[in-house]
């Protein structure tokens, strides 16, 4: 681990080395990550979605490549969002539970380090999770210039709150204090998303923009079910939920509106996805947003860890593909160093996926990991010695352990994608090759920080598992 760690901290100065060879700043494609929060991967049009309007992403489906086999980094919201950072699996990733305020270290480096370093202009804006204000996790201390929206997840359920933060400072909301519905957040924070794409766009910057709208996460509260009033066989919550999908769409479709604008839809790859798989819907599989796969979010079966993912890049990535290579959020920061012609951090668990994005290379059989443990809110710890329940997917094959001890589960994905037939007693040697997966893949995680003194005994702040 201490290699790791040396490693890791060698990257930024090896990285600047390298950009000589890089192609001048001026032409060097944008690179911008859209990810919903809590959309399964049948959440949108191009996936089959027949109830909830999705044009814009559907859009870039059809402009570009859309994947029926990519995971998120993990089943739940910070997790995942550690390794799309990190481009470390959960074995390794710094940040590996909700667990209230667990910060990235000063030695962790992140996907927006590497773009920076490359001359990129950097932009967060929605929902962060991996540091709250004062720690070291902050994206601008993790390599972002901007940030705008909620640091702590938790606070995140609310899209009424007092304050979002700007940076490190707050901004405050005042016609929401006493719990008044006076401004909602959504707006604030894409108008900062697409200023920030206007102001570089103009003068020919690159930039790298990850925007993580809330929506549509729980609790579903859209300032109005306007698209959706026409529905009235329809519950409301239903109606709500549709609503939040079809206003994320519709900032994502501004973002591509401005490219257009600016003329650089050519020269700026898109990334859009989900964080993890969709939650249990609590009126029946109406929307069928996981589309029928096992689990939902915070499961390692696929409904938990499978989710859409869409790239567009006019010229450089065929339109109307489709691709079942498997990839997760871990290769997200060595495709973005590939695309920005800079050396990839060594001691990362992802892998570019440039060559498959852009047709030259073919698919290949390679390990997939994930881990999740339940954090204890008393001691400030994961509690894996108990709790540890891992995944792995290799090749078609998928694994799950359920907790240390327990006899592992396999499924044969391409017979079995509903993981319902455990085929691991007819298969021994696939059995052993996982075995060695697993117990290589996990590394004791860092002790887990207590909450953040701003976060304890709060009130206002609505339970829940993200």
């Amino acid at each position: 681990m201490a290699d790791r760690i040396i490693s890791r901290r060698a990257l930024l100065g090896s990285t600047l080395a390298s950009l000589a060879a890089a192609k001048p700043a001026a032409r060097l494609p944008n690179i911008i990550w859209f990810m919903y929060d809590d959309l399964g991967s049948g959440g949108l049009g191009c996936y089959g979605q027949e109830k909830m309007r999705t044009p814009h992403s559907d859009r870039v489906a059809c402009e570009g490549m859309r994947f029926t086999a990519c995971y998120a980094g993990g089943s739940v919201c910070a997790p995942s969002r550690s390794v799309l950072m990190t481009g470390l699996h959960l074995g390794h990733a710094p940040v590996r539970a909700n667990a209230q305020t667990v910060p990235l270290r000063p030695e962790d480096v992140t996907v927006a380090e590497v773009l920076k370093s490359a001359g990129y202009a950097t932009g967060h804006f929605g929902k962060w999770g991996l540091g709250d204000a004062g720690s070291t996790g902050v994206p601008t201390r993790q390599g972002f210039d901007e940030f705008f929206g909620y640091l702590h997840q938790t606070q995140a359920h609310n899209y009424w709150p007092e304050y979002l933060r700007d940076g490190e400072e707050k901004h405050p909301l005042p016609a929401n204090v006493g719990r008044r519905k006076g401004t909602y957040s959504a707006p604030l924070i894409a108008s900062r998303a697409e200023q920030l794409l206007d102001k570089h766009a103009a003068v020919g910057r690159p930039f790298f923009l990850y925007t993580s709208p809330t929506l549509p996460h729980a609790l579903f509260h859209p300032p109005n079910d306007e698209p959706y009033t026409d529905e009235t066989a329809w519950s409301k919550r239903q109606r709500d939920y549709a609503a939040m999908v079809t206003d994320a769409d519709a900032h994502l479709g501004r973002i591509l509106a401005l490219l257009d604008k600016h003329g650089v839809a050519d020269n700026t790859i898109v990334f859009v996805t989900s964080d993890n798989g969709g939650p249990k819907e609590p009126d029946g599989d109406f929307f069928a947003t996981n589309r029928g796969l096992r689990g939902y979010k915070g499961s390692l079966n696929e409904g938990g860890l499978r989710v859409p993912m869409l790239v567009r890049w006019p010229g450089r990535i065929a339109a109307g593909k489709v691709d079942p290579t498997p990839w997760y959020f871990a290769d997200f920061l060595p495709t973005a160093a590939a695309i920005a012609g800079v050396k990839t951090p060594r001691g990362i668990d992802g892998m570019s996926m440039l060559p498959v994005l852009t047709g030259k290379a073919k698919r290949k059989r390679r390990v997939l990991y994930w881990e999740q443990s339940r954090w204890n809110a008393k001691t400030g710890l994961l509690e894996e010695d108990k709790t540890l329940a891992q995944a792995v997917r290799l090749g078609d094959w998928k694994a799950i352990r359920s907790a240390p001890g327990a006899p592992l589960a396999l499924y044969d994905l391409p017979r079995d994608p509903m993981e319902e037939r455990d085929v691991a007693a007819a298969n021994p040697k696939v059995v052993a090759e996982i075995e060695a997966v697993l117990r290589a893949a996990h590394v004791a995680a860092r002790p887990h920080n207590n909450g953040n003194p701003e976060w304890v005994g709060r009130k206002d702040i609505p339970p829940s598992e993200d």
